[in-house]
């Protein structure tokens, strides 16, 4: 009686042992970095490295260690001072080919980290993380809502052939007429079909026009949607990078607020965040020859230059057959013929529909797939701040039309699968309505501030410490051995999230706090249970016995009945109440282990097998 097996004893130890393996590298913190990464997916080589410590040295920044792992470059420093100079440094030293970003590196030894030992996701409000603050360029907002404004009317007054020319001109368009009659009709046709235009007074101007601009209300209102689709978009393409808990939020009327915990790979985030990217597939030109367009200078009517990452040029028709607005669906993969990367694209039924007539009347025709990106970047330039906006248009593939196809169809002549990859996301993700730009990133501490964080721990240990000294009291032995039970939850809840890699917040911690509690009652459930027994019962090891078996009943359906409670928390919760769920249940799980099986265990390595005259309880 009170006897566990030699195997049963083995298996809890272990148990125990591999708890406290990979709770482990949660002692060893993080160290502030700087990743430096390629921006055009070339491979990070040993000169590069080279690279890298020689900036540093050259501004004299103190770092703990460069090492090159995992095709990225990774600098470590003491301070956010050093990481800082180190970030400004890198990114003049190494140019535009690089991604330089700030990082958190975790600091577990390799050892442990090659037994799959993780250090445990913190929440933003606990460990800090990656904080990108966004602002959308509304002057290319206004831009483009003047282009659709002129499209729409070049398309109203066309039908009737009521101008003799528009053009856009400062700001606003400005249309001329033959005579006053079609001047007047057209300001009339404006003014019933288009109401976000306003016609300015141009009376004074002597001439028959009409200068056209876009209202006030309509340009908040493009601003408007321009910001809120760009969150939408946002969101999307961090539920792509798989980030737990993120924080996505307006702040103002023209900039975004995007904080990442516990991420690593920021500058795989700061490249998919800011990307402005679109396709657009066109037919080539094959009547005219590139290199004598660019040895001219002149481009055929109706084909534009284009070129390829390496250089290449082709000549394409402006007619674009569909763009990135028609994707409704991207994944990247591997061409099993030809072993090389692909993007399997789907279409709407707009894109799919132009897409089936382009194949089918230009069948054995040569397409293009042309991948468009739009930057923008704050630089000063004589003592005055400007934004550079660039644009590139690369063509990714050119392929002859094999087959008559509509909606779904494949893109291939990528570089590599990471680029793949990252096209597919952008297309999954949508389009950003409007170029954004970061202009401030820095990795953050505990949002509540370490003062706030520290008051917290303090509590914490205070109570637990408490709880152990009550029961130490109140229990002698077995609260002794309640405690080390407990110890060992705490222990086990740490490597369970480590594992998972479940974020933990604030909330997740009360979820712990309320775990220990849970896992106390256990136990006082169970000693008060063999007090009874010794009462009733003079055989002191069958009390014992009694006092698991009768209260293991009353402590499952407890915990059951929270277990629901938490999946149901889960379920229907969101952000930081699902953190709380986690850990609570996490803890459920585990109390029940330690505060019967593990607790018992010990029990019986102390009184199981002897003749007893009294026990302390």
């Amino acid at each position: 009686m009170n006897h566990y097996s030699g195997f049963r004893n083995a298996l809890i130890a272990f148990v125990l042992l591999l708890s406290m393996l990979y709770a482990l590298p949660n002692i060893f913190g993080s160290d502030l970095a700087v990743q430096v990464s390629s921006a055009d997916n070339a491979l990070i080589v040993d000169q590069d490295l080279d690279k890298v410590k020689n900036a540093l040295k050259a501004q004299q920044i103190e770092f703990k260690s460069v090492e090159l792992t995992s095709q990225r470059i990774l600098a470590r420093f003491k301070n956010n001072t050093q990481q800082l100079l180190a970030k400004d440094a890198l990114k003049q030293a190494l140019g535009r080919r690089y991604v330089v970003a700030l990082n958190l590196a975790p600091s577990v030894p390799t050892w442990l980290t090659s037994l799959g030992g993780k250090a445990m996701s913190l929440g933003l409000d606990l460990r800090g993380g990656v904080h990108f603050l966004l602002e959308v360029d509304m002057e290319a907002v206004i831009s483009a809502t003047m282009d659709k404004a002129y499209n729409e009317l070049r398309v109203l007054l066309r039908k009737d052939r009521l101008y003799k020319s528009i053009r856009q001109e400062n700001g606003s368009i400005v249309i001329r007429f033959k005579h006053a009659e079609l001047k007047d009709k057209a300001a009339q046709l404006i003014k019933s079909e288009l109401d976000d235009l306003v016609i300015f007074d141009n009376n004074n101007m002597g001439e028959l026009l009409l200068n056209i601009g876009i209202s006030d209300s309509a340009q908040k209102q493009a601003k408007k949607n321009a910001l809120k689709q760009n969150i939408t978009t946002l969101r999307n393409r961090v539920n792509e990078l798989g980030v737990a808990e993120p924080i996505i939020q307006q702040q103002g009327s023209e900039r975004v607020v995007v904080q990442l915990s516990g991420v690593q790979d920021t500058a795989r985030a700061k490249e998919i965040l800011g990307a402005v990217a679109t396709l657009e597939f066109r037919l080539v030109d094959e009547e005219n020859d590139p290199q004598t367009a660019i040895q001219s200078g002149r481009v055929p009517i109706g084909s534009k230059l284009y070129y390829f990452k390496d250089g290449r040029s082709l000549l394409l028709k402006n007619r674009v057959i569909t763009t990135g607005e028609n994707i409704t669906g991207a994944a990247s993969g591997i061409d099993q013929e030809n072993n090389i990367p692909m993007v399997n694209i789907t279409l709407d039924s707009i894109g799919g529909r132009a897409m089936l007539n382009t194949t089918k009347k230009y069948l054995h025709h040569r397409m293009a797939v042309v991948f468009i990106e739009n930057k923008v970047e704050t630089i000063t330039k004589n003592g005055k701040t400007i934004k550079k906006r660039t644009t590139t248009k690369d063509i990714i593939n050119a392929a002859t039309i094999q087959g008559i196809f509509s909606s779904r169809f494949q893109i291939t002549g990528i570089d590599s699968a990471r680029e793949a990859r990252n096209l597919a996301l952008l297309l999954r993700a949508g389009s950003l309505s409007a170029p954004i730009e970061i202009i401030e990133e820095r990795t953050i501490g505990p949002s509540l501030g370490a003062d706030n964080i520290t008051k917290g721990v303090i509590s914490v240990s205070v109570g637990f410490v408490l709880v152990l000294l009550f029961m130490a009291m109140r229990y002698r032995v077995f609260g002794m051995v309640a405690n080390v039970a407990l110890t060992l939850n705490l222990v086990m809840i740490v490597s369970v999230l480590s594992l998972l890699q479940a974020t933990l917040t604030l909330p997740g911690i009360a979820g712990i706090v309320l775990t220990v509690g849970m896992a106390v009652d256990a136990n006082v459930l169970i000693f008060e249970r063999i007090k009874e027994e010794l009462g009733t019962n003079n055989n002191i090891q069958k009390a014992i016995s009694s006092g698991y078996d009768k209260a293991l009943l009353t402590i499952a359906d407890a915990n059951i009945t929270t277990l629901i409670a938490a999946l149901v928390l889960f379920s229907f919760g969101t952000g930081p109440i699902k953190g709380f769920a986690i850990t609570l249940s996490i803890g459920i799980i585990t109390s029940i282990f330690t505060a019967i099986t593990v607790s018992r265990a010990i029990i019986n390595k102390i009184y199981g097998g002897k003749k007893l005259e009294e026990i302390s309880i």
